[in-house]
């Protein structure tokens, strides 16, 4: 018995039309090449165009703009108001310049000084992209080079100090130097970029000696520290000692003077006196004998006058006999003897 035939399934299929695909395709095309037009140029940075390969003359501002689609325009964003740096013995974390940090930082910060020491020197370049054109295709690898430079013009001022000079008194000194060599070999080689510092971090002596070294700048910060109290107590000291002997100049010119005034005074008086004397001296003579009596009399205390022909004195209270002297009794002056003293009346 022959088997029996098997069902037959009908299978219905759209339609293919090929209209349909080609909107499709061009849709698609048209979306891409709207897609790749468009760009955006932040707000720090300014976009260089490049159309077949060639850099145009004019840099884009920030912004959306439209470019050629399909590769044949090329865009390079470059932050030329942002503030750059490479860091050399060291790296910071999370840093966004592929050039920011070197391949070896160890053999970087080792140096010889001028005296042919060694030194671990640490330090930091800051710079500006101002030349765009000038970054991208003038110098080929431009962040590399300004770190080979920068380090090139590091050892070379580095190896015209002394270590103590690098790691004390000299650091200032070694970042204008470096600064000012690092800006004229930029503009030299136009790498297109302006050096806006460069910053000495850490600088250390070497490890094995750098417990003898922190010994002797231990030792000169101590030295400087006695320098610093004595210059302090000194500028205390002696402003104060001059203070004190200005004053007492002034007050002996001061006494100085007010005797010289003194004397000057009584010269004229006695000038004046003298000239009066001359016109009438017997008026003046009884004038300045009853001047002086005015001025003696007052201090003397009480006195009795009597005549000289007196012989004997009576009491004049009970008790004044037993109290007086009995061999010097008081004598008035003789007329006589008033006018040796003083003027005839």
């Amino acid at each position: 018995m022959p088997p029996p035939n098997p069902p037959t399934v009908e299978i219905n299929l759209p339609e293919f039309k090929p209209g349909l695909l080609r909107g499709a395709v061009v849709l698609g095309f048209l979306a891409w090449a709207a897609w790749s037009s468009l760009y955006t140029v932040p707000a720090e940075s300014v976009g260089v165009i490049q159309r077949f390969g060639k850099a145009r003359e004019v840099t884009v501002p920030p912004g959306l703009h439209f470019k050629v689609p399909f590769g044949v325009d090329r865009v390079t964003i470059v932050p030329i108001q942002r503030q750059l740096k490479l860091e050399f013995g060291y790296s910071t974390e999370a840093y966004t310049n592929p050039d920011q940090a070197g391949q070896e930082p160890d053999m970087e910060r080792n140096m010889v000084t001028g005296d042919l020491n060694a030194a671990l020197v640490d330090w930091v370049v800051q710079y500006r992209i101002d030349n765009p054109r000038q970054y991208l295709f003038d110098v080929e690898n431009p962040g590399r080079t300004l770190r080979d430079l920068s380090e090139g013009v590091m050892r070379e001022v580095i190896g015209d100090r002394t270590v103590d000079e690098v790691i004390t008194i000299g650091r200032q000194e070694i970042e204008t130097v470096a600064l000012e060599k690092l800006n004229g070999l930029a503009k030299l080689y136009q790498i297109g970029v302006t050096i806006n510092q460069v910053q000495l971090k850490d600088v250390d002596p070497p490890v094995p000696v750098q417990a003898s070294f922190n010994e002797v700048n231990k030792a000169q910060q101590d030295r400087e520290t006695a320098v610093n109290d004595a210059t302090k107590e000194y500028n205390q000291a002696v402003p104060l000692a001059k203070g004190e002997a200005d004053q007492k100049i002034r007050a002996a010119e001061g006494y100085k003077l007010k005797r010289i005034n003194e004397a000057q005074g009584d010269v004229a008086s006695f000038t004046a006196q003298f000239t009066e004397y001359l016109k009438a001296p017997e008026v003046t003579r009884t004038r300045l004998y009853l001047e002086a009596m005015k001025e003696v009399l007052p201090a003397a205390g009480p006195k009795m006058i009597i005549d000289d022909s007196v012989k004997q004195i009576m009491p004049l209270l009970p008790g004044a006999a037993a109290t007086m002297p009995a061999a010097a009794p008081a004598v008035a002056p003789s007329a006589t003897t008033l006018n040796q003293g003083g003027p005839r009346r």
